[in-house]
């Protein structure tokens, strides 16, 4: 006896409907079923294709087709050649459009889409993490945003707020007694954003992060003229790049992404 064929068509690539199918048939371990995917079936011309290929080899059909005269035409032309098939996807979302009171988009492949936006802002998730702080220079070249700003300006969670909308950030400290990585002079000054931040928020910042430590908070690192140093240090830097600066002394992450998104928006319009 011949080995069952299912036949897995799709309007996009058919993913969906072969992990669907697959859960199915593992419930018959397999039963030696062969599989055999149709991506990209659009139109009435290749359903007709696709079924005749189908009625040569005794197969059924498993398919996923949003537009509903498509799907309608599937279901039809499988009633008239007398082939068993089973809609995957049109049930579902007929009794959510009932449940819900909504209209589908009847758009192939936006599961892929969405997919694809998920991987894109775990990448960047996971690029902020790797280049935070100035670990390694080498990610200025390859990043979308580069925060540039004197420690507790808040580059660490604004780089990963960044990477939630889906954008590669770097970020580097800057510290008088170090100069900065020649990468950021060569990257365009558009990607850049200096983090400015008055002395005496800073300071206040500081100290307070000192005392979570259990550390003494007259330590240089919260010393008023040490501050002032490196935001002298700072504006130096930020002058000779040219690029943006953002005053984040009374600004929340969110309103700082959101003035950096509004000037990349700016650069593309």
């Amino acid at each position: 006896m011949n080995s069952p064929i299912i036949y897995v068509v799709s309007d996009s690539v058919g993913e969906t409907a072969e992990l669907v199918t697959k859960a199915a048939i593992s419930q018959f371990n397999g039963a030696g079923m062969t599989l055999k995917r149709f991506p990209y079936v659009e139109d009435k011309e290749d359903i007709d294709e696709v079924l005749s290929l189908v009625s040569l080899d005794k197969a059924m059909v498993a398919y996923t087709l949003v537009k509903p005269e498509i799907r309608t035409y599937m279901k039809e032309r499988a009633e008239q050649e007398g082939i068993s098939s089973v809609d995957l996807i049109g049930p579902i979302m007929d009794q959510i459009q009932q449940f819900s009171g909504k209209t589908p988009l009847f758009e192939p492949g936006l599961v892929r889409k969405l997919d694809e936006e998920y991987f894109k802002k775990v990448e960047a998730i996971e690029f902020a993490v790797k280049y935070d702080d100035g670990r390694d220079p080498r990610g200025i070249l390859k990043a979308d945003i580069i925060l540039i700003g004197v420690s507790r300006t808040s580059k660490t969670p604004l780089s990963q707020y960044l990477a939630h909308k889906r954008l590669k950030v770097a970020n580097v400290p800057l510290v008088p007694e170090v100069e900065p990585p020649e990468e950021l002079f060569k990257v365009p000054k558009e990607k850049c954003f200096g983090l400015k931040i008055s002395p005496e928020k800073l300071n206040n910042i500081r100290r307070e992060r000192l005392i979570s430590l259990g550390l003494n908070d007259q330590a240089s690192y919260a010393n008023i003229d040490r501050i002032k140093e490196e935001l002298l240090f700072f504006e130096k830097v930020v002058n000779k790049i040219h690029c943006p600066v953002i005053d984040v002394t009374n600004k929340a992450v969110e309103e700082t992404a959101n003035v950096i998104l509004n000037y990349i928006q700016k650069g593309r319009a």
